[in-house]
């Protein structure tokens, strides 16, 4: 490993740590107006006018996140790039076919006839399904290190559908902030019902990812280790059982205890980043676990230089227009309208 104190060993980190950054924002903002595509199809015709409006002004925006996070991984760890996409070329491809069928749906459905509507509306169902589902594809088979036995498949294939649990419960917790009545009452019953599954995604993961490699093993369960990090599954599951008492006080009250509306949405990121954060420390320095660190993947530190010039622009024009948005658009949704 190259000293830290040189370029060739700070600049990775920072690269890396930027990366986290932006695949963090990606799974969080794209994860709700990827959840309420999910939940579309559960809804009355004329609600789902609401719960697009409710994404309407972020949900293209949210995906800028991801190309970011790709883009810092290709320039700055391309021999990673070329392992992690090569190893997961299919469900890429399958993310990115519903991320493009989203995105035709959204603009379709607004200048469709009546009797085509509910048809874009369901194209937009079916995109946000399958970006999903690819996506946690992709998670359960970086985490196996892109084995692909019987056993690696099903776990990929259970942290699919354990990510499609998730961001609907992060579209269902965003709906309760943003909408009002029966709307939102609904979405307090989708929200408890994806709380269970979701819940058992994050505990596969976490059993599993020590799983794979000794290292990572020694990392969480070695003294005085094990004490240390205790407080990550602990808040984990303490986050779990908040979201579970208040959605079922929300639902006691008819969803109309409007001062508690934003707090399973916050509980529900708290526990997207506590897991992020718990599956970056499992595989750090690794970008290919137990294959290929972030050191011997960089680019050379004379590029990297370069580059972090270009990222101290771009980086905070995107956090700037996306708090910016968030704050224009904030408030609750209303149904939509194009006259």
């Amino acid at each position: 490993m190259t000293e830290l104190t040189q370029p060739g060993g700070w600049l990775p980190l920072v690269f890396l740590g930027l990366m986290g950054i932006a695949m963090m924002a990606y799974v969080i903002l794209d994860g709700f107006d990827l959840g309420v595509g999910i939940l579309l199809r559960r809804a009355e015709e004329h609600e789902k006018d609401i719960m697009i409006a409710s994404i309407g002004p972020f949900w293209d925006a949210n995906e800028t996140w991801l190309v970011l996070g790709v883009g810092i991984l290709l320039v700055a760890f391309p021999m990673a790039h070329g392992v992690i996409l090569g190893e997961l070329y299919f469900p890429v491809a399958l993310m990115l076919a519903g991320l493009i069928l989203r995105g035709v749906a959204f603009d379709f459905r607004v200048k469709a006839r009546a009797a085509h509507k509910h048809a874009w509306n369901m194209a937009f169902y079916a995109g946000s399904i399958l970006a999903t589902g690819a996506q946690g594809m992709m998670i359960g088979l970086y985490i196996v290190g892109f084995n692909h036995g019987t056993p690696q498949i099903a776990f990929a294939l259970f942290t699919g559908l354990s990510l499609l649990a998730g961001y609907a419960l992060l579209g269902a917790t965003w709906l309760i902030m943003k909408t009002e009545g029966r709307l939102q009452r609904k979405a307090v019953a989708w929200a408890r019902g994806s709380l269970l599954l979701c819940a058992l995604g994050v505990a596969a993961v976490s059993i599993v990812t020590p799983m794979v490699s000794r290292q990572i093993f020694d990392k969480w369960f070695a003294f005085p280790n094990l004490l240390l990090l205790a407080p990550i599954p602990l808040m984990t599951a303490a986050l779990f059982f908040l979201a579970d008492y208040v959605l079922r006080r929300l639902q006691a009250s008819a969803g109309d205890n409007q001062p508690l509306c934003w707090l399973p949405f916050a509980a529900t990121v708290g526990i997207f980043l506590l897991a992020f954060n718990g599956l970056a420390y499992s595989v750090f320095p690794y970008l290919v676990v137990d294959k290929l660190t972030i050191w011997q993947a960089a680019s050379a530190p004379e590029s990297l230089e370069i580059i972090l010039y270009g990222v101290a622009v771009v980086l905070p024009t995107i956090v700037g227009y996306t708090v910016f948005s968030y704050r224009v658009f904030w408030g609750k949704a209303r149904e939509l309208s194009y006259q």
